[in-house]
């Protein structure tokens, strides 16, 4: 079983609608923390392939001098696939010279924020209630997740 990781390009297009889709209900994603939303399809990113099948899809937003996550799915989880993907957007982070990649999450993601503090991700800063404001924009964000309520956005970063 070997990943490979490569950039989205224009015959990506279907793959990467229909995996964002699948994940978040449609490509327009509220980029958490800038409170804007966004067509995640539209960005730059990479598709990683387990054994020649679409395995995951990371889409990422320069942010002037970091290069910040916007979207990361692994369609086959546990296999090292959102690592492969977080290896790749690193390695082009440190191509441009930036200094940081940045994410955030929600405080029920729980399986997430274990995964991006054991590839070193630090917490750097909590938005109390951002989410209920993120909600003006997106009213679909759901309330809860396995019991927790959705709150607050979590924000991660990586010095490179």
């Amino acid at each position: 079983m070997a990943i490979s990781v490569r950039p989205i390009g224009p015959e990506d297009e279907r793959v990467v609608a229909r995996v964002l889709t699948d994940s978040w209900a449609g490509t327009t994603v509220m980029a958490l923390g800038s409170g804007e939303l966004i067509d995640a399809a539209a960005l730059p990113g990479f598709v990683a392939a387990l054994d020649g099948e679409v395995a995951g899809v990371l889409t990422y937003a320069d942010r002037g001098g970091s290069l910040e996550i916007i979207t990361i799915n692994a369609v086959v989880p546990g296999k090292g696939v959102g690592a492969a993907l977080l290896d790749a957007v690193r390695a082009a982070a440190v191509a441009q010279g930036l200094s940081r990649l940045t994410l955030i999450t929600t405080n029920d993601n729980t399986h997430a924020l274990r995964f991006y503090q054991r590839y070193g991700f630090d917490l750097v800063a909590l938005h109390r209630n951002a989410v209920d404001r993120a909600r003006d924009l997106k009213p679909d964000i759901p309330a809860e997740s396995d019991g927790i309520p959705i709150r607050h956005e979590l924000e991660l970063a990586l010095l490179l």
